[in-house]
């Protein structure tokens, strides 16, 4: 669902322009098909890296895990994007600042959603908020279908009965707390990235480390910033940050909007697989069944999104978050 709408060809154009690096880009003659290699290859690097945090989490906690990506993540994005070097617009910190407290927040309680509840499932729930953004931007019949195909999506993952298969009530909320903060990240992402352009990601990533990481730290079961744990926490970053960031941004230059946005729906599912590869995390029939039934809306959605759509989905460098 991130970085799906934007005319890239122009973002990078606009980087340079302003002395920023060049965003990653496929040759012109590449086949779709490489890009669409690509983009599944990011997938799985962001849930890898999120499996692997959730491996943290017993030295560390979710906390933990949440000041160092946070911390070295934005470090990364500043040394590439250099927002000092670029020339913003500005006048628009509040959008900037609600973009950094909804990136932080989304990490947040996404890694405390996953202390209790399968990678899988949480991906899904917190889903839920760019479903949510993508459906309200237009008001047509063919719309419902894809409410009720969330709705049922929801019952059948949330535990409100003995279908749930033991889903904790504590981390399903947390999921559904970070997908309404992704919700908020797309909305106020779009109003700062017209005023600061291609530094809006760094920048944002700032604001959310300076905020997250301090409460992070302090709640980390033991410190984060010893040697054997800061090399684990610079490949977190890397993996769910640094590495899909660049692949999803080559494979939108080869690819449609939508086919991109669907592609990415796919998200869910690769999420699962992650947990079961390394995490030995099994779901039950009917947590694939609500797993399969989000997947669905969010392509369904995507497909049939309109052009003239009010609310389009995010496109600001550098934040798949689910895991991120």
């Amino acid at each position: 669902m991130s970085q799906s709408e934007q005319n890239q060809p122009q973002d990078s154009q606009d980087a340079a322009h302003n002395n920023g690096p060049p965003l990653p880009a496929l040759p012109r003659k590449a086949s779709p098909l490489i890009a669409i290699l690509l983009l599944l290859v990011a997938m799985l690097s962001l849930q890898g890296g999120a499996s692997l945090a959730k491996t943290l989490f017993p030295v560390v906690g979710p906390q933990g895990v949440t000041a160092l990506r946070l911390g070295i993540g934005s470090v990364l994005l500043l040394l590439y994007f250099r927002p000092w070097r670029l020339k913003m617009r500005g006048g628009n910190f509040r959008a900037l600042l609600m973009y950094g407290l909804a990136l932080g927040c989304m990490n947040y309680s996404f890694y405390l959603a996953l202390r209790t509840v399968p990678l899988g499932i949480s991906v899904a729930l917190e889903f839920t908020g760019p479903l949510a953004v993508a459906m309200f931007s237009s008001r047509r019949p063919v719309d419902f279908i894809w409410v009720v195909l969330a709705v049922a999506g929801l019952l059948f993952l949330l535990p409100l009965g003995q279908s749930a298969g033991g889903v904790d009530l504590k981390g399903a909320c947390f999921a559904l707390i970070a997908g309404a903060c992704w919700a908020i990240y797309i909305l106020a992402g779009q109003r700062a990235g017209s005023s600061y352009g291609p530094g809006t990601a760094a920048m944002g990533s700032l604001i959310a480390a300076l905020i997250f990481f301090p409460i992070g730290a302090i709640q980390a079961h033991t410190s984060i910033f010893s040697w054997e744990i800061l090399p684990l926490g610079l490949l977190i970053a890397l993996l769910t940050s640094a590495i899909p960031y660049s692949l999803e941004m080559m494979a939108l230059t080869r690819l449609p909007a939508k086919t991109f946005g669907t592609l990415m729906s796919m998200e869910p599912a690769m999420a699962a697989l992650s947990g079961i590869i390394f995490l030995g995390e099994f779901l039950t029939a009917s947590q694939w069944l609500g797993l399969a039934a989000i997947i669905a809306a969010s392509a369904g959605s995507t497909l049939t999104l309109q052009r003239k759509a009010k609310i389009e989905t995010v496109d600001i460098p550098g934040n798949n978050p689910s895991g991120k």
